[in-house]
């Protein structure tokens, strides 16, 4: 026994305009008091943008990972003092005929470091003979800060990297590494993304509608709300832990997303103002058809993005948190603020979609007509349509299979840079390894730190190793050990594996002491493995929250079972394309390991976003569906209805999305090119090939419910019971 809609009998404007429902109340209130709804929004946007310039930012990574031997290895060098806990920046010279000619002015230049703000020490390469080359030509000296990188104010950090820089001339090369560093420069660099985006989106809107007016309304509605979102979480960070590179990421989601709900309301209201409707009318018609569309789309959107949270990583759950807010806060300014600015200015607009519906009458042009042959020629052939554009999404799926997550360091920076050619320098002078030194923790007698040495020596993979460093304490000390290979290196990660479950187990048991691998590179390697550790539960988590949501509100056991798969399908062709560009090196890409959070944050984001399409394609095919019961006509008709709207809102997303490729961060260059891949995928292949083809092949078994869930469900109709 299988549970179908049935056909209703009323339909369109007139059955709506008989009993109003929720969403067409929000629209008769927003126009009623549009003044007021307006003047509230910009208050409130005003006030908490005031607010939050007030307090300032209190962004802070939190990159913890208890549990693991990186995370111990830190606290314990922090509990004791040990000088490995603090930040470093590394000013690296290269002589041509020596350092030893240059030294003179190397230490005037050192001394005028030393008493700059924001430093605590500086060694000359000349103090140990380690920090200079075997040919005395390259050597660094080592600046320690006053506290963790992040903590150090830009301005001091950039004071640094002149004063310097300053000292180089013909013959002596300066360059200056370290984290503090690579922030700066990437902040120096960033801010153009956002209004490149806008930018491209506004031209979109207006080749969609012909008209700056409505092209402005739908971008309007977004960025004000994402500047009340960014706003809130600039706020929310003085209590809550939220990662400092969480705003661009906001802001990058959240117009996306934003144009794109503003928009599928906006076509909606459109469609209806050519049918005859009035402008009040037609902002009621279009709330309570894809205002709801929004709203469970929405809801979506923040379930995935809440199931990072079962992630129980510390810096990915604030920016989860940041981004659902976000997306919450546009779906309200889409609900609320668009309709007031549709009674506003809703005269001028409705002027001027009649005209150009007559403009198109008149050239014999009909509205969607492309879309109806598409969904006609994927109808007469739908097998042959689904395994030609399933092979071509799982071809590029297959460069996935062998991504390697990690984080990006100097040696992914840009060849200009002075981080990354301080890399260079040091990889040159010191070996590959030198750039990601292993730390080494050694919690017991002094005589067992010196055992540790010796076996780690002995080891194959490393370079060279230090003697033991005492602690302030004296409870512990640390070896530093030089990996033969680089950082994000294969060969680096296995010497990690091989020092944690061969070497260090049986020292450990005969000298009684503790060990533990810790430093940046073996932190960067257990958040990497963690992340992977924990995505089956994160996917599982997300797929069946949105499943079960979709089954609630389509009655249907089988289209969230395509949903699920048809968006991890998409979402794996898009992580196969970051792959190919970023990991192996093309397009100008700088080869590197991919950011170990940028995977779950493109899943989370982009199975959420996908549902947009996937919930207002298959309402308007279930609208079909309910009136006529004709499943191949509600199919084709649905595509036809909706296939422009999507396609242009899919332009959107995709514009502001690859506007993040501009970006000078490597991750939201991978962030932006993902999400781009992931949502041209979804609007092109799936809902224009994939879905049509696999509700015909599915036919009316796409509506059945198995009649203990139809019982146990609640009813979620996206449309109105009396046809709206």
């Amino acid at each position: 026994m299988s549970s179908t809609p049935q056909p209703t009998v009323a339909s369109g404007p007139a059955a709506v305009r008989a009993a109003p429902g929720r969403f067409g109340e929000l629209a008769a209130w927003s126009q009623r008091h549009r003044w007021s709804a307006l003047l509230l929004w910009v208050l409130l946007v005003a006030a908490i943008t005031v607010a939050a310039q007030a307090a300032g930012g209190g962004y802070r990574n939190d990159f913890s990972l208890p549990g693991t031997d990186s995370q111990a290895a830190a606290d314990l060098l922090n509990e004791h003092g040990s000088a490995q806990a603090g930040g470093a920046l590394q000013i690296v010279f290269k002589g041509a005929g020596g350092l030893a000619a240059d030294r003179a002015g190397i230490e005037r230049t050192l001394e005028r470091v030393r008493a700059l703000p924001g430093v605590a020490e500086v060694r000359s390469p000349f103090q140990d003979r380690a920090a200079l080359s075997a040919d005395g030509t390259i050597g660094y000296a080592t600046v320690t800060l006053a506290g963790r990188p992040e903590s150090v104010p830009k301005e001091h950090v950039a004071k640094i990297v002149d004063t310097a820089r300053s000292a180089a001339r013909d013959g002596l090369q300066v360059e200056v590494g370290g984290d503090a560093v690579r922030e700066l420069a990437e902040e120096e660099g960033g801010g153009g993304a956002e209004g490149a985006g806008m930018m491209a989106a506004l031209v979109v809107l207006v080749l969609l509608f012909g008209s700056l007016l409505a092209a402005a309304l739908p971008l309007l509605t977004a960025a004000l709300a994402v500047g009340g979102a960014v706003g809130l979480i600039a706020l929310a960070s003085h209590v809550f832990t939220v990662a400092d590179f969480t705003p661009p990421i906001m802001m990058l989601v959240g117009l996306g997303v934003g144009v794109d709900y503003a928009l599928l309301i906006f076509h909606r209201y459109r469609h209806e103002l050519i049918g005859g409707a009035d402008r009040d009318e037609a902002t009621r018609i279009a709330l309570e058809a894809a205002g709801r569309t929004v709203f469970f789309a929405g809801c979506t959107v923040i379930v995935a993005l809440l199931g990072l949270v079962a992630l129980g990583l510390g810096s990915l759950q604030g920016v989860a948190l940041a981004v659902a807010l976000t997306v919450l806060v546009t779906m309200a300014a889409s609900l609320t603020l668009l309709p007031a600015l549709l009674a506003v200015f809703g005269g001028r607009i409705q002027r001027l979609v009649l005209k150009r519906a007559a403009k198109a009458h008149a050239k014999g042009r009909v509205e969607g007509r492309g879309w109806r042959a598409i969904a006609t020629a994927v109808q007469r052939r739908p097998l042959a349509a689904l395994l030609v554009a399933v092979v071509a999404l799982l071809a590029l799926a297959a460069p996935a299979l062998d991504m390697r997550l990690g984080f990006a360091d100097a040696g992914t920076d840009s060849p200009e840079s002075t981080s990354r050619r301080a890399y260079d320098l040091l990889a040159e002078g010191f070996g590959p390894g030198f750039n990601g030194p292993l730390i080494v923790v050694s919690a017991g007698e002094p005589a067992a730190a010196q055992e540790l040495r010796a076996a780690l020596a002995g080891t194959p993979g490393v370079a060279a190793t230090t003697p033991p460093l005492p602690a302030r304490d004296g409870a512990l000390s640390t070896v530093i050990v030089f990996p033969k290979t680089a950082p994000q290196d294969e060969g680096t990660a296995e010497l990690v594996r091989t020092l944690r479950q061969d070497v260090l187990p049986p020292l450990a048991e005969r000298t009684g002491a503790r060990y533990l691998v810790g430093g940046s590179t073996a932190a960067a390697q257990d958040f990497a493995e963690s992340v992977a550790a924990r995505m089956p539960l994160f996917v599982a988590i997300v797929v069946g929250l949105s499943a079960l949501l979709l089954m609630a509100v389509f009655r249907s056991l089988l289209i969230p079972l395509k949903a699920a798969l048809l968006n991890l399908l998409s979402i794996a062709a898009s992580l196969g394309v970051i792959t190919f560009v970023f990991q192996d090196g093309r397009l100008g890409a700088q080869p590197g390991p991919i950011e170990a959070f940028i995977p779950v944050m493109i899943f989370a984001i982009v199975f959420g976003l996908s549902m947009d399409y996937e919930v207002f394609l298959l309402s308007r095919i279930h609208e079909e569906w309910r009136r006529t019961q004709d499943h191949s006509h509600a199919v084709r008709e649905g595509l036809t209805a909706t296939g422009r709207v999507i396609t242009a809102a899919a332009a959107i997303m995709i514009v502001v999305f690859a506007a993040f490729i501009l970006s000078p961060s490597r991750m939201l260059q991978q962030f932006g090119l993902g999400l781009a891949v992931a949502i041209l995928l979804d609007a092109v292949v799936i809902r224009c090939l994939i879905v049509p083809a696999a509700m015909q092949l599915l036919g009316r078994r796409a509506w059945w419910l198995p009649s203990p869930l139809a019982r146990r469900l609640p009813h979620l109709a996206l449309e109105r019971p009396d046809g709206a």
